[in-house]
């Protein structure tokens, strides 16, 4: 599977700031959120979305059939994923019981850049590849452009 990968400071933890960081536009630039059943049953879904939008929660859960969902707090993100926000992906989640989801509308031939697994790389790999690899499932309308499109929601 062909990938390119992309190293930028670590400090760096938004998903606006990476795409700026490694010259892509935002709409190329997914963040990986850790989105819980309410109330909390089984592992959490992580939820890739556009770095300048943000996740419509209502429109999620019925998406993914759920009758409630609401975010992870950082502290819980991490704790359920073992890895660090900003660094959060379904690549290094893999076979690890998450529910991995991606809310876009790019055809599977597009080129989307995640989170490679840790705070400071990402890669730009095809989406067909991602969902292939992950098994994650495509949602459509489930967000909407970012009232501030300068910070991220699980940053």
């Amino acid at each position: 599977m062909p990938y390119e990968l992309f190293l930028f400071d670590d400090t760096i933890r938004d998903a606006m700031q990476v795409a700026g960081a490694i010259g892509h536009l935002p709409s190329d630039v997914y963040k990986t959120l850790v989105v819980e059943e309410e109330p909390p049953r089984g592992k959490p879904h992580l939820v890739m979305v556009r770095a300048d939008h943000e996740l419509d929660l209502k429109a999620f859960a019925a998406a993914a059939g759920l009758k409630r969902a609401r975010m992870a707090s950082q502290r819980d993100a991490e704790r359920v994923t073992g890895l660090r926000v900003g660094g959060i992906s379904a690549l290094a989640l893999i076979g690890k019981g998450f529910f991995p989801h991606i809310v876009t509308t790019a055809s599977p031939g597009n080129l989307v850049v995640i989170s490679a697994g840790q705070r400071g790389a990402d890669v730009r790999l095809r989406l067909a590849d991602l969902l292939a690899v992950c098994g994650a499932d495509i949602l459509g309308e489930c967000s909407r452009p970012a009232l501030d499109a300068t910070s991220d929601p699980n940053a």
